[in-house]
């Protein structure tokens, strides 16, 4: 097919940044979008002016020219919507992460991956973020075999969302779901191992205590500390601090092997960098040896268009390129449903133990 036409569910803030790298890809144009939101439908309009607004979803899959569906709906309504495509016309899809977020919800995607016709990717951008996918081709040969990983996401609070639904538990699956899926994913990419144990002790510590929402107050966790234990024998944490925009760095991922040790360094949104100081750190990939010591280090610039259309370093652009291969040539998803569902069921493990003070067996 010449041109690739996607319609989109779901257009707030991060589905305006799919819109954004969807509008930088040759032979790829988005033809429709259902927002029930005004204003983020009027936003995403403006991002998209030639594509229509239908008024729901089922509008949507009437419109024999889409090829492709991108959903990035609130967590909560992942499920739902993929159920409510599944019965109607089940179209190459891609649906952001978390995959699901209630673990009665397991069973759902079990069936949606056996019977679901159409490749169905889970955008997990952080693994397209080009600081990490270096990270990722070089570890084994750097380090001999991970036997230590670890995540470390120092970043801003949550962002203000649509009807305040990432302000609560129970329409994102937890924190740990909903912001750490991509880590959690990362670490089997990594490790190339599934996790057997889970140990978390988190909370929440300084954000959103002072806000109201009728008559509640947020639940949504803003730090962790998250052990696993893998089958391969590897071990993986995670710290995961909201409070701490300052840093000049926002992901930093190391692994270290019986032959030497692997850093990857990725900034935040340049949208957030102050600009008195100049300009924005440069992700970066240090690879430190045990023989001959002698760390070497190496930039990896993002295109500056590219960089600019997400807040994700441009992974969102990335993701895409490889998403529409898919859709144009057939093929296996990079992410696939047991990989969306690995990451959400380590997640909600994480959220367990760190609610009883106790570990959780995935196995």
């Amino acid at each position: 097919m010449d041109i690739v036409n996607y319609g989109v569910i779901g257009c707030g803030m991060m589905g305006q940044e799919h819109l954004r790298n969807i509008a930088l890809l040759p032979g790829a144009r988005v033809a429709a979008i259902f927002e029930p939101n005004e204003l983020q439908a009027a936003a995403a309009k403006a991002i998209a002016p030639n594509a229509k607004l239908v008024g729901s979803v089922p509008e949507l899959l009437a419109m024999e020219e889409i090829d492709c569906l991108l959903i990035v709906s609130p967590n909560h309504m992942h499920i739902p919507q993929f159920e409510e495509i599944a019965s109607i016309r089940p179209l190459p899809l891609l649906i952001e992460k978390p995959l699901y977020t209630d673990p009665a919800q397991a069973a759902k995607v079990a069936d949606l991956a056996a019977k679901y016709p159409a490749p169905v990717w889970v955008a997990m951008e952080y693994r397209y973020m080009p600081p990490v996918q270096t990270f990722v081709e070089q570890v084994q040969a750097a380090t001999g075999g991970v036997k230590m990983l670890s995540i470390r996401e120092h970043r801003f609070p949550f962002l203000p969302k649509v009807g305040d639904w990432n302000r609560f538990n129970r329409y994102t699956g937890g924190t740990l779901v909903e912001k750490c899926c991509h880590f959690f994913d990362l670490m089997r990419l990594i490790l190339q191992s599934d996790p057997v144990r889970v140990m978390a002790s988190a909370g929440q510590e300084v954000n959103h205590l002072d806000e109201r929402y009728g008559e509640e107050t947020p639940d949504i966790w803003d730090s962790a500390f998250v052990i696993t234990e893998f089958a391969s024998g590897a071990r993986a944490m995670l710290e995961l601090c909201m409070y701490a925009e300052g840093a000049r760095y926002q992901e930093e991922i190391c692994a270290v092997g019986p032959t030497g040790k692997i850093e990857s360094f990725v900034p935040g949104p340049g949208r957030f960098w102050p600009t008195h100081l100049g300009a924005p750190p440069v992700p970066r990939v240090v690879i430190s040896p045990r023989s001959p010591k002698g760390p070497q280090e190496v930039e990896i610039p993002v295109d500056p268009t590219i960089l600019e259309a997400g807040d994700h370093n441009g992974s969102t652009f990335y993701q895409h390129a490889r998403f529409l291969e898919i859709v144009r040539n057939g093929g296996t998803p990079d992410v696939a449903l047991v990989d969306g569902a690995w990451a959400v069921k380590m997640g909600l493990a994480a959220q367990k133990s760190a609610l009883t003070g106790k570990s959780v067996d995935l196995v």
